[in-house]
């Protein structure tokens, strides 16, 4: 599979019953520059203050208004802080069902099969992995009866040959990078900067 800007996600099946999710990104573009310690406690401080002002997060860290204005500006040229679309719970939207669809494909159709998922609206994320799966695709719906017109739709796309579906019950540890901060803050998770 060649690098695309798509999210990537590794699945490794260990057994006898453990199965372990890695996601990086792949991407042509260079990767944006490493963060430091600095960084860290600014997004940390923003993670629990979103809505703070550069002026209050220089305040609060001891930094100059500029420093923390440049790095936040740095920050979004990259795409280090992803956008407000990730923040909206779909379940506010009425979609109070998710799933995880395993999908197998011609691998000669693999652009083409992501182009028509990205086209279906109740799928928030697709991600390439290794092992059995050629895709892993996260959908949401409204009910049961939407779930399967979903369903049906992936099945339709041509150059998808098969699909497994498994349904989550419930989100146990959401995405988070809180305690990855805290590493690189050399704070433990949960303390105050």
């Amino acid at each position: 599979m060649q690098a695309t800007t798509q999210k990537m996600c590794i699945v490794l099946y260990l057994p006898p019953y453990t199965t372990v999710i890695l996601r990086y990104m792949f991407s042509a573009d260079p990767a944006p520059a490493t963060l430091d310690a600095t960084d860290a406690r600014l997004l940390l401080e923003l993670a629990a203050n979103p809505r703070a002002t550069g002026v209050e997060l220089a305040t609060r860290l001891g930094l100059s208004r500029n420093t923390v204005q440049a790095r936040l500006a740095r920050w979004e040229a990259a795409g280090v802080l992803a956008g407000f679309e990730r923040r909206v719970d779909p379940r506010a939207l009425g979609y109070r069902l998710a799933a995880f669809v395993s999908v197998v494909l011609d691998q000669h159709r693999l652009s083409a099969v992501v182009a028509e998922l990205a086209e279906i609206p109740e799928v928030t994320e697709v991600c390439g992995t290794t092992g059995q799966v050629d895709l892993l695709v996260r959908v949401v719906a409204r009910d049961t009866d939407d779930l399967y017109r979903i369903a049906g739709a992936i099945l339709k796309i041509e150059g998808v040959e098969r699909t497994n579906m498994a349904l989550v019950m419930q989100q146990l540890v959401p995405q988070r990078a809180t305690p990855l901060l805290a590493r690189l803050a050399g704070v433990p998770v949960g303390d105050s900067i």
